[in-house]
């Protein structure tokens, strides 16, 4: 019978897959296409302005230097160790999310 190796999640290996799965998504948005559309589907707002993309792109290349929040991400960091995998549920996207989302609020409601 083969052994079965369990993964020690420490907080160093979650920070960094946290932190991979958000950088992934942050460069995502870089892409205008990408961008422009999921404000549309999500803000129900069809044109964004060239000045407003420039400035979300800023902060969204600033946020891909910041280490992340662990406070933000304690449930998903909670989840990965009580069942020692790195899938991602449905609520636990949700929560790269709302990462981008406050950036693109600050810039089309304020």
């Amino acid at each position: 019978m083969e052994d079965i190796k369990h993964t020690r999640w420490t907080d160093e290996t979650i920070a960094e897959l946290i932190l991979k799965v958000r950088n992934d998504l942050l460069k995502d948005f870089l892409d205008d296409r990408f961008l422009k559309v999921y404000v549309n589907e999500q803000f129900k707002i069809r044109e964004l302005s060239h000045i407003a993309v420039e400035f979300i792109r800023k902060d969204l290349k600033e946020l891909l230097q910041t280490p992340v929040d662990m406070n933000h991400y304690r449930s998903l960091i909670t989840h990965i160790r009580e069942t020692d995998t790195a899938s991602l549920s449905e609520g636990n996207e949700q929560l790269f999310y709302a990462d981008v989302e406050k950036v693109l609020k600050r810039h089309i409601y304020e």
